[in-house]
């Protein structure tokens, strides 16, 4: 049996932020980045600030870990073809705004960037993705790893990679519904909205008893499906539009053919023309008797061609 729930994007936005619905986030932090994560607080800024306008693009959570570690949570469904880049911007800034005056370098945050995105991004054969950033030799091939001296001043860093941004993007239209694993549990809940109660991954069953469309009050059911109908609406107008994109594009090739066609076709009969022309030249030439060489210097045609066409001529007059 399956449970019909909120999406998740808008439990982020309001629900998730409850710090008695912690359980269900870790469950989903911990799922994805393979170890125990326990949210200290959920943290504000001007990125996840909800506003009115803000219905169908990111729906973001700024948490902090007991780790001090800043997970960043961005759904977005409308397609960005420099999605790549607004990753960056968003880690990056993340960085500066927790990077107070007088701090030593060494007290940078660590920034897990998870990107749940509803639409085609990137080209690979994966639904998720991790990216982290190392430092490999350009002659020798070996990581980069810290020395002695920074293992000792920085206990808590294991490899260089963990000092720099962390990104996931689980691409959820790319996943087959096939949950072969929990992380997998999670992607079904991300695309279908629905639990099973089989599923065992962390925070998920938690997630099946808080953010039941049953539960919400009657003025969260208004809140939910206004945005339901909005992200429709936002899902169709995209639709609408690769599909007009679409038939120009073959309009236009179609067009492009004609012309093309009408181009070789004329070219083609111009060839043809030149050639009938050269043969009817050398015919005559043959019949007044002039000499192969000076035919072919007239019409460019071989010496094989005018003998051919000698024979034709002997084969009309016999």
């Amino acid at each position: 049996m399956k449970r019909q729930l909120v999406s998740f994007d808008w439990a982020l936005k309001n629900l998730l932020r409850n710090k008695v619905n912690f359980e269900i986030l870790e469950g989903f932090f911990s799922e994805l980045l393979q170890q125990d994560i326990k949210i200290k607080n959920i943290l504000e800024s001007e990125g996840n600030k909800q506003s009115s306008d803000d219905k169908t693009n990111r729906l973001d959570i700024l948490a902090e870990t007991d780790r001090g570690e800043i997970i960043l949570v961005e759904v977005q469904v409308e397609g960005q073809f420099d999605y790549f880049h607004r990753m960056l911007y968003g880690a990056s800034k993340l960085i500066t705004d927790f990077m107070y005056s007088g701090f030593q370098y060494k007290q940078v945050r660590k920034i897990i960037s998870i990107n749940i995105v509803y639409f085609d991004f990137g080209q690979g054969e994966d639904y998720v993705y991790k990216g982290v950033t190392e430092f490999k030799g350009i002659h020798k091939h070996d990581l980069l790893k810290l020395s002695d001296i920074q293992r000792e001043k920085l206990p808590e860093i294991i490899k260089v990679a963990d000092i720099y941004p962390e990104y996931y993007i689980l691409k959820v239209n790319d996943f087959d519904n096939n949950a072969r694993d929990s992380l997998d549990e999670w992607m079904y809940f991300l695309k279908n909205s629905e639990i099973s109660e089989e599923f065992t991954a962390k925070g998920l069953q938690k997630a099946a008893e808080e953010l039941d469309l049953l539960k919400l009050s009657s003025e969260q059911r208004a809140v939910f499906e206004g945005f339901i109908k909005d992200r429709r609406i936002a899902e169709s107008t995209i639709e609408t539009s690769l599909t007009k994109g679409i038939l120009i594009g073959r309009a236009e090739g179609l067009e492009q053919g004609i012309e093309k066609g009408i181009e070789k076709g004329i070219e083609k009969g111009i060839e043809k023309g030149i050639e009938k022309g050269k043969i009817e030249v050398a015919l005559e030439m043959i019949k007044d008797g002039e000499s192969d060489e000076k035919i072919s210097r007239y019409t460019g045609l071989c010496l094989s061609e005018i003998t051919e066409l000698r024979s034709r001529c002997i084969k009309q007059t016999t």
